[in-house]
């Protein structure tokens, strides 16, 4: 009998070790104040079901380091349970085989149903899911400190290129930064989202990018985009090589300057400061762009673990797909749902902004794949983009041959 009980207790013990020994390994590159905010829902979620949540963070943004460090880690035959990654960036990896199969939760869960099929083709591949996505970013947005527009004589949000540049004009005249960028090739692109957006529209934003026609992005359309490049560039400080994106958003923030041209991650840097939407700070679309949106998605890619390891990647996985978690997870990063039937009750003016923008430009189809943040072209093209772009913005390219050097990157 006594022995009976000792095997009992044994037993027991064994039972619990197991379950404090879930634990799964993330990779991801949200390392600034916000974003840390809003991994720390997820990782509260997951210890709540007695799941240890192993950090390898892997700061810059962009995502470019972090699948450096998830190369090296696949290779050595030792990855981790999920990664954070974006479009074709999950394509690429699924094609290799090492991904993990999601369909039975998905299944279960109706992922299909209320995911929206933009997200859908880089979430499955060859019908099976292989990522859950957290949440969907849009990159043609632009914040600016109210306090210092309306010392520079702003008086309404800019809605035109033209007022846009009359804008960044009088704040600089007022003595402030114009426009607040870090000089990072990923951040050039994102700028560049948006200027060809408001240059060219959707239809020609598809054939450049999305189509790689090299008409189109070798055009006077394109050079016309690069000039207004080299116009943001005129009001950008001197000191802005390298600068990672949240300190580009810092300045904002405390009134440095008038204007930054960030994805809407950018939010959560003004709300973990406490700054306060139409109040604080305006969110808007980079003008010439209202009722279109580029958009990303922040997936979580599983790779094949062992079985030890399954449960627990499974349970991070329903974890990021709850409608509760997305709801609180959104709030706080600046994003909005991968869910459709998430309620925008909890969001502020920007959030329920970004949602009803959401909705507007996927009903009448002028959701577009961000180019900037790998989801319109595969990473060695986008690539090629980066460098025109760059090269053309920091003035040691002209307009024109960064078209035709575009073009050339498409082939």
């Amino acid at each position: 009998m006594k022995r009976s009980l000792l095997a009992i207790v044994a037993s027991a013990t064994l039972a619990t070790s197991a379950v404090a020994a879930e634990s799964v390994e993330v990779l991801h590159w949200w390392t600034s104040g916000g974003e840390a905010a809003a991994l720390g829902v997820l990782k509260k979620d997951l210890e709540s079901q007695s799941v240890t949540w192993n950090d390898m963070p892997v700061a810059g943004g962009g995502g470019e380091a972090a699948m450096t460090a998830l190369r090296a880690r696949v290779t050595s035959g030792n990855p981790p349970s999920a990664v954070q990654a974006l479009g074709f960036d999950i394509t690429d990896w699924a094609k290799q085989g090492v991904v993990a199969d999601l369909n039975s939760l998905a299944k279960a869960e109706n992922w299909d149903k209320v995911v929206p099929t933009a997200l859908q083709k880089f979430s499955k591949h060859d019908g099976k899911w292989i990522a859950a996505p957290v949440n969907v970013h849009s990159t043609n947005w632009v914040w600016a400190n109210k306090a210092v527009l309306e010392k520079a004589g702003v008086k309404e949000m800019p809605a035109t290129w033209d007022q846009f540049i009359a804008a960044l004009d009088k704040v600089q005249k007022a003595g402030f930064i114009g426009l607040a960028h870090g000089g990072q090739a990923w951040q050039d692109a994102t700028l560049f989202d948006g200027v060809v957006l408001a240059t060219g529209g959707v239809d020609f934003y598809n054939k450049a990018f999305v189509q790689k026609d090299a008409k189109a992005l070798n055009s006077p359309t394109m050079v016309k985009a690069f000039d207004r490049m080299k116009q943001l560039r005129s009001y950008v400080d001197k000191d802005f090589s390298n600068r990672d994106w949240n300190l580009a958003s810092a300045m904002v923030i405390e009134g440095k300057a008038g204007f930054q041209i960030m994805g809407d991650w950018a939010k959560g840097e003004f709300l973990n400061a406490k700054k306060v939407p139409n109040k604080d700070f305006a969110c808007f679309r980079v003008p010439g762009t209202q009722g279109m949106v580029s958009f990303n998605s922040d997936q979580f890619l599983m790779f094949k673990v062992g079985a030890a390891s399954a449960g627990a990647q499974l349970k991070l996985a329903k974890a990021i797909m709850n409608p509760s978690f997305q709801s609180a997870f959104n709030v706080v990063k600046g994003s909005v749902p991968a869910r459709t039937d998430v309620p925008n009750t909890a969001f502020d003016a920007c959030g329920k902004k970004g949602m009803a923008d959401l909705a507007e430009a996927n009903k009448s189809g002028k959701l577009v794949g961000s180019m900037a943040h790998g989801h319109a072209v595969p990473a060695s093209i986008k690539n090629g983009f980066y460098d025109a772009i760059t090269a053309q913005f920091n003035g040691s390219m002209t307009s024109a041959a960064a078209a035709k050097a575009m073009a050339q990157a498409a082939e």
